[in-house]
């Protein structure tokens, strides 16, 4: 994110914590992934000059949108918010056209900022991004917590955050995509894990509810009853069930929520993480997208770390 590009701004009105984000630009050759060219650029400027003002207006006639009930409904609804979100932007661009309709947004670039978020299926990912941070940083710093408050990747390298440690990272080397790649590309094209949207897997959607979304796996690869067992295995894992995010699949059961980094290591289970694929040069975006699993070694360091603050 630079000096220039606006960002949504999301309350965690129980904690007061907010959190920030950028808007998401759509797959394939994008800035996120590393594309940079004219068409990058044009699309960028265009959000910033036409598409932020647009969403301003709407929600100053919104005052504010409840993102963790478009999260809840789209989880009855296909979606696992991370590399799935058809049915949560569509419930978000209906809020968001309706407030621009009430403020008198002009009707030529309503119909414009209409049309991309109609073309963009993943326009919710950085809303719900976003909503999963200001989730978890409302646990920062809680004294001998060991539930990960952040799980994030550059493309070198792999970290993690934990409760009790406050915000000392915890790195080691990023792993490399198992997944499904566009046409014309292959495993051998492909850059090491990357992005900020494990958080998600962090607050429990998107690779954790992925019983939720049999659909992802022609997207991230796998067969539906493959999704539904990711599932199952990260309660393994986590501290508890969100009841206020359910899965209808399982009997309505709350998603997975709060990795717990001791289970983790005692149970010898991964994290799992669906995740898009940058090429590995510059320039050219998103190949793919896949399934992944979080490297072992940053949570073997953080429970050292502890070991060691707690003198055991």
């Amino acid at each position: 994110i630079s000096p220039s590009m606006p960002v949504m701004i999301v309350e965690n009105k129980e904690h007061g914590n907010k959190a920030y984000c950028n808007l998401n630009e759509g797959l394939g050759k994008v800035l996120r992934f590393g594309a940079y060219d004219e068409e990058v650029i044009d699309r960028l400027n265009w959000m910033e000059e036409t598409l932020y003002p647009s969403l301003k207006t709407a929600m100053e006639e919104l005052e504010e949108i409840d993102l963790n009930t478009i999260t809840s409904k789209a989880l009855h609804m296909n979606d696992e918010v991370h590399n799935r979100n058809v049915a949560s932007s569509a419930l978000l661009q209906k809020l968001i056209t309706q407030g621009m309709l009430d403020s008198g947004v002009d009707r030529e670039i309503l119909t414009k900022v209409y049309e991309f978020m109609s073309d963009n299926e993943h326009f919710y990912l950085n809303f719900s991004m976003a909503n999963s941070k200001a989730t978890m940083d409302s646990i920062l710093e809680m004294e001998y917590c060991t539930l990960l408050t952040a799980m994030t990747r550059n493309g070198t390298d792999f970290g993690i955050r934990v409760s009790a440690t406050g915000e000392k990272w915890y790195v080691t080397e990023a792993p490399v995509v198992d997944g499904l790649y566009f046409s014309g590309y292959s495993k051998e094209d492909a850059a090491r894990d990357m992005g900020d949207s494990s958080i998600s897997e962090t607050r429990g959607v998107g690779g954790f509810a992925m019983a939720a979304s049999p659909s992802i796996v022609q997207f991230v690869g796998g067969t539906p009853s493959e999704a539904v067992n990711y599932t199952k295995e990260m309660y393994e894992v986590s501290q508890g069930k969100d009841p206020n995010l359910t899965i209808p699949l399982l009997d309505f059961q709350g998603v997975p929520t709060g990795i717990d980094l001791r289970k983790a290591l005692r149970k010898g289970i991964a994290p799992i993480i669906n995740t898009g694929i940058a090429h590995k040069e510059p320039g050219i975006g998103q190949i793919g997208a896949g399934i992944v699993r979080a490297p072992m070694d940053c949570f073997k360091q953080a429970l050292q770390q502890l070991s060691e603050d707690l003198d055991l």
